[in-house]
């Protein structure tokens, strides 16, 4: 999931499996993997990025990068509250990173191996930790993990996306669209990605996804 071709295998397989995805994929265009660090970097971005747009994310995620110690577990602990609120974090981001840090640490958390896990245990261990809610765990597991069988059913555009490619009559809830998503896996994380591409596309046609 973190190459052009494992990207373009699952897309296949999916369309296999479900051809009413086939047209979806035919107005979406390039489908193409999102590349990002690993494990507690990994982790860092995601969170850093909650309930933010993308170009203040970035920002802010690169005077983390920046700052001494903050890419790894064991000399972000050594940073101070007002180091990392400082380039841009809440408190609630440096406490949940914070716990993440400990975790790794402490040998509870082993990114390898949670990454490794069925998409539903990976996502349980993850949102075990402080401050770690569902659509960070599994937006991690999909673009930091690779992992194949991720669908952030959260998630406001994949949301309006489903509705509109599928035809459906409303907007679906998120437990309607984890059931819908079940019949996509195991290839869940590259229908989220093909959904996210198919709501740009229709944004950019300036289509109403109201």
């Amino acid at each position: 999931m973190d190459t052009e071709a494992g990207v373009a295998w699952h897309l296949d397989a999916l369309t296999g499996l479900v051809p009413a995805l086939a047209p979806i994929r035919a107005q979406a265009g390039p489908v193409l993997p999102r590349v990002n660090p690993k494990h507690f970097a990994g982790m860092a971005k995601v969170v850093c990025g909650q309930q933010l747009s993308v170009q203040s994310a970035a920002a802010i995620w690169a005077r983390f990068e920046a700052l001494p110690g903050a890419l790894a577990p064991e000399t972000y602990l050594g940073l101070s509250e007002e180091a990392v609120r400082g380039i841009g974090f809440s408190r609630a981001k440096f406490v949940a990173l914070r716990a993440v840090a400990e975790s790794v640490v402490a040998g509870e958390l082993d990114f390898a191996q949670v990454d490794a896990l069925p998409a539903e245990e990976a996502i349980a261990r993850l949102v075990a930790l402080k401050g770690i809610g569902p659509w960070t765990a599994e937006v991690y597991l999909l673009f930091c993990g690779a992992h194949p069988d991720i669908f952030p059913a959260g998630d406001l555009a994949l949301l309006k996306a489903a509705q509109h490619g599928l035809g459906l009559d409303a907007r679906p809830t998120i437990k309607e669209m984890i059931g819908l998503a079940l019949d996509w896996s195991p290839h869940r994380s590259v229908a989220a990605l093909l959904f996210w591409r198919y709501f740009a596309a229709l944004r950019n046609r300036e289509t109403s996804l109201l």
